[in-house]
């Protein structure tokens, strides 16, 4: 049996019909498979400010002796947000040779919070230190100001 052929006016009724079909499914499967925009990260959002202040009980001790570093961590916190009353991270570092700062010691201390740690030297040395904040996902780095230490 031989099948009937389309006239050349069927055919172009066919590939008519047939990309009104593909036109029409066309924008709604590309609507219905957009990736919904992205939710603003905390990387986006803004960090609230923070400032470091720091200084020593004494700026000459003895080899092995302690001395008392004590400080206070102010928080503004960023836009939308509360304070967070979870602790943060402070790093007590010393300046070496060509200006690099080298961490020394860590603690911990909550925002708007003093905090005070005890350190001891066992060489004899000039130090520069400073404490520094790094940056979190809430809050911006900061650092405080540089002291001396004189390690006898």
């Amino acid at each position: 049996m031989t099948r009937p052929s389309l006239s050349r006016t069927g055919r172009v009724l066919s590939a008519l019909v047939l990309c009104c079909l593909v036109a029409g499914l066309a924008p709604a499967t590309a609507t219905a498979t957009a990736a919904p925009a992205p939710a603003p990260s905390s990387a986006t959002l803004a960090k609230g400010k923070v400032k470091v202040d720091a200084k020593l009980d004494k700026a000459k001790v003895k080899k092995g002796e302690k001395v008392k570093l004590n400080g206070k961590l102010s928080v503004e916190a960023p836009a939308g947000r509360d304070t967070v009353t979870g602790d943060e991270p402070l790093i007590v570092q010393q300046q070496v040779s060509a200006g690099a700062w080298v961490d020394i010691a860590t603690s911990s201390c909550r925002p708007n919070g003093g905090f005070s740690l005890s350190l001891s030297f066992t060489v004899s040395a000039s130090l520069s230190l400073r404490v520094y904040h790094p940056e979190t996902t809430i809050y911006a780095s900061a650092y405080s100001s540089v002291f001396a230490l004189v390690v006898i």
